[in-house]
C-alpha cells in the first residue's frame, strides 16, 4: 500500500507540471485582454516557463543527487506552488512572466523525479505496470489541462488557472513529507562538479534569442538597438556555451554524443517535434477565441479528443513498438501531423468542431508514432556510457524547440497578418465597382439607425477594416499551419541519420525522456 501511495504522491507533482505546460493556451485571450497585452508579448507566458524548464533540466540530475530525490521533489513543489498564488495574484505581464519563470524553474525537475521516485518505489516485477500507470496520468494531463483551464477561466477568471494548483500542490508536499523514505544514500561526491558556466551560457543565449524574436517584430528587427543587442548576445552566449560543452570535463549538457549520426538526427527532429507539436497547441485554442470567437472552455473540449487519442495509443505502441520499425512508425506520423496542418488551413468563419477535431486527432495520433519511436532511434546506436548524456540533450533540444516554435509562431502572425492586411487594404480603392457596392449596402444599412450621413460613413469605414483585419488574421493563420506541414514533410530525410532499433537501456531511457 506504502508504495501506491509514494506513486499517488509523486504522480500529483507530475501532472501539476505537466497540465501548466499547456492549461495557459485555452487562456491568452482573456489574460491579453485583462492586461492589456499583444499576442506577441503573451506569448511569453508560455515561452518564459518553457524557458525556465530548459535551464533547469540539465540540472535536476545534480540537484536531485546533491539534496536527495525527496527533498529536492518536495523544494520544488513547494516552490511550484508558491510561483502559482503569484501567478494568480499578478497585476500586470511583467510580474505574470516573473512568476511563469519562478514556476518554470521550480517544475524543471518535478517530472523527471517523480518518475525515478516511481521507479525506485516499486519491486523490478512490478515497475512495468507503475511505470505504465504513471504515465497514463502524464499523458492524460495535456486532455485536463484545456478542459479545465477553458472551464476556471470561464467560470471563476484565469487567475483560477493557477490558483487550482495550490491545495493540490499542498496535498502532494505533505503525502510526500510523510510517505516517501528520506534518501540518505545520495550524497555529492567531493570530485562532482556543476557545470554553472554552462548554465549561465545557455541561459544568456537562449534568453537574448528569446527575446529577439518575441520583440523583434514591434522593435521593427535590426532597426532597433534592442534588437542588434540581443542577436549579437544570443550568437556569442550560445557560441560559447558550445565551447565550454566541448572544453569542460563535466559538461552540463555532453554534447560529444553529437558525433553520432543518430544523435544528430534525433536532436534536430526533437526541435522540429517542440515547434510543430506545441506550435499547433499554441495556435489553435488562440485562433478559435480570437477569429471564430469561442469561449474558453470550447477552445478546451476542442484539444481533449486528440489528448485522448495520444493516451489510447500510447497504451497501443507497447504491441506494435516491437514489431514496426521505429523510423516507419516515425514517418506515418510526420504524415499525419503534415495532414493536421493541411486540415486546419482550410478553417475559415462558418468552421465548425467538425472541421477541426478530425485534423487535432491525426496530431494526437501523429505525436503518439513520432515521440516514443524517434527516442529509442535516436539513443538505439549509442553505446551504454552515453545513453544517459544522450537522453539529457534529446529532451533539452525538445524543450528548446517548444518555447522557439511559440515565439516564432507569434512573430510570425505578427508579420504575415501585416501583410495580408497591406495587400488587401491597396485592392481595396474607392475606384473599384465592389468596394463602392460594399460601402453603399453598409451605409444603407445603417443609415436606418442613425440619420447622420457623416457618422453612418464612418461606420461603414469601420465595418470594413474590421473585415480586412480578420481576413488578414484568416490568411495569417492558414499561413502557419501551411508552414508546419511543410516542415515535417521536409524533416523526412532526417529518417536515414536514426537508428532501426534500440537496446534495452535505450528502451528505458526513452521512457525517462518522456
Amino acid at each position: 500500500m506504502l508504495k501506491w501511495i509514494i506513486a499517488i504522491s509523486a504522480s500529483l507533482g507530475a501532472i501539476l507540471e505537466v497540465i501548466d505546460t499547456v492549461i495557459t493556451n485555452v487562456a491568452l485571450v482573456d489574460i491579453r485582454g485583462n492586461l492589456g497585452a499583444s499576442l506577441s508579448e503573451a506569448g511569453w507566458i508560455s515561452t518564459s516557463y518553457a524557458c525556465a524548464n530548459v535551464v533547469v533540466i540539465p540540472l535536476s540530475a545534480w540537484l536531485g543527487y546533491r539534496f536527495g530525490k525527496r527533498n529536492y521533489f518536495v523544494f520544488s513543489l513547494l516552490g511550484f506552488t508558491a510561483a502559482s498564488l503569484l501567478c494568480g495574484l499578478s497585476t500586470n505581464l511583467g510580474m505574470l512572466i516573473f512568476a511563469r519563470v519562478l514556476q518554470g524553474l521550480a517544475g524543471g525537475g518535478l517530472l523527471a523525479k517523480a518518475q525515478s521516485i516511481v521507479f525506485e518505489a516499486f519491486p523490478a516485477g512490478e515497475r512495468a505496470v507503475a511505470q505504465a500507470i504513471f504515465g497514463m496520468g502524464v499523458i492524460v494531463g495535456p486532455a485536463i489541462g484545456p478542459l479545465l483551464g477553458g472551464w476556471l477561466t470561464d467560470n471563476m477568471g484565469w487567475r483560477w488557472i493557477f490558483f487550482i494548483n495550490i491545495p493540490v500542490g499542498l496535498l502532494a508536499v505533505a503525502m510526500s513529507r510523510i510517505f516517501m523514505p528520506v534518501d540518505d544514500k545520495t550524497k555529492l561526491k567531493k570530485d562532482s562538479t556543476v557545470d554553472w558556466s554552462g548554465i549561465g551560457l545557455l541561459a544568456v543565449g537562449l534568453a537574448c534569442f528569446q527575446i529577439m524574436l518575441e520583440e523583434g517584430q514591434q522593435e521593427d528587427w535590426f532597426d532597433s538597438p534592442l534588437i542588434c543587442i540581443t542577436a549579437i548576445a544570443s550568437v556569442i552566449g550560445i557560441a560559447l556555451f558550445i565551447w565550454r560543452e566541448l572544453t569542460t570535463e563535466h559538461p552540463a549538457v555532453d554534447l560529444r554524443v553529437l558525433k553520432y549520426p543518430s544523435m544528430v538526427g534525433g536532436t534536430i527532429y526533437s526541435a522540429i517535434l517542440g515547434i510543430g507539436l506545441y506550435g499547433i497547441m499554441f495556435a489553435v485554442p488562440v485562433f478559435v477565441q480570437d477569429y471564430l470567437h469561442y469561449t474558453a472552455f470550447q477552445s478546451g473540449q476542442l484539444l481533449v479528443p486528440g489528448a485522448l487519442v495520444s493516451a489510447v495509443g500510447m497504451m497501443l505502441f507497447g504491441r506494435i513498438g516491437n514489431i514496426v520499425p521505429p523510423r516507419r512508425l516515425i514517418c506515418i506520423g510526420a504524415l499525419l501531423t503534415s495532414v493536421t496542418g493541411f486540415l486546419l488551413m482550410n478553417m475559415n468563419p462558418n468552421t465548425g468542431y467538425g472541421q477541426i477535431i478530425p485534423a487535432l486527432l491525426f496530431r494526437g495520433m501523429g505525436s503518439v508514432l513520432i515521440f516514443m519511436p524517434l527516442s529509442i532511434a535516436t539513443l538505439g546506436p549509442l553505446p551504454k556510457k552515453d545513453i544517459a548524456a544522450g537522453s539529457g540533450l534529446y529532451s533539452l533540444t525538445r524543450q528548446l524547440g517548444s518555447s522557439i516554435g511559440i515565439a516564432l509562431i507569434t512573430t510570425m502572425l505578427a508579420r504575415r497578418e501585416a501583410l495580408h492586411r497591406s495587400v488587401l487594404v491597396e485592392k481595396l480603392t474607392a475606384y473599384r465597382p465592389v468596394v463602392q457596392d460594399r460601402l453603399n449596402t453598409l451605409t444603407g444599412g445603417f443609415s436606418g439607425f442613425n440619420p447622420d450621413p457623416v457618422a453612418v460613413k464612418h461606420q461603414a469605414y469601420q465595418l470594413l477594416d474590421q473585415t480586412v483585419n480578420g481576413q488578414s488574421t484568416l490568411l495569417a493563420f492558414e499561413d502557419i499551419f501551411f508552414y508546419i506541414a511543410i516542415m515535417f514533410i521536409c524533416s523526412l530525410p532526417l529518417l536515414f541519420l536514426l537508428g532501426g532499433k534500440g537496446g534495452k537501456d535505450a528502451s528505458k531511457a526513452a521512457a525517462a525522456a518522456h
